[in-house]
């Protein structure tokens, strides 16, 4: 998909976890190297956006997001937290399908929270909207997605996608990491 570059945020002060999420490994593979292959599979552009390319540092998950949206040199951005080591190519490829007039395509967990730390932005509606947001002392992710014009994926709709159940697995603290690294589903 010609129009998607991919960004996985990397910039989370880990505090919880003690050291760096984005460097942990599961399966011979840091967090980031995981992802950034699964995202290999949907778009020929991933890249690691970190603290240093924060236009608005210590701004948070939505300053992550809007130093991806800044670095895109495409229409849209796939936007993945470093934390979330189990989503899927065929879950992007799925959100990637409902992009139709919409300015994001945001995943529903299972438990009902939006994930907009795995999700589907088009470039410039966005980046202008979370300009608007952070300049106006606006932190959270969701503020941009109520914002712009979201198509909200519900879980019925990815649950049949393989591994679905573990896509919005977060791995935040040492026991969830150590939770992650046992056999079998999480």
């Amino acid at each position: 998909m010609d129009d998607l570059q991919a960004f996985i945020l990397t910039g989370g002060a880990s505090s919880r976890m003690g050291t760096d999420k984005s460097q942990l490994p599961l399966e011979g593979q840091t967090f980031t190297e995981r992802i950034a292959e699964t995202l290999l599979k949907v778009t020929n552009s991933v890249s690691a956006v970190g603290r240093e390319a924060d236009v608005y540092p210590q701004w948070g998950a939505l300053g992550g997001l809007h130093a991806a949206l800044t670095a895109c040199k495409r229409e849209w951005a796939i936007v993945v937290a470093c934390d979330l080591p189990f989503v899927t190519a065929e879950l992007f490829s799925f959100l990637a399908e409902k992009r139709v007039d919409h300015e994001a395509v945001v995943p529903i967990q299972e438990d009902g929270r939006p994930q907009p730390l795995a999700a589907l932005y088009r470039v410039d509606p966005c980046l202008q909207r979370a300009t608007e947001l952070i300049e106006a002392g606006r932190r959270r992710p969701l503020d941009l997605l109520e914002a712009v014009k979201t198509r909200w994926v519900s879980f019925a709709e990815i649950r049949n996608l393989d591994q679905a159940e573990r896509f919005f697995v977060n791995i935040n603290t040492p026991s969830d990491y150590y939770e992650a690294t046992r056999s079998g589903p999480v």
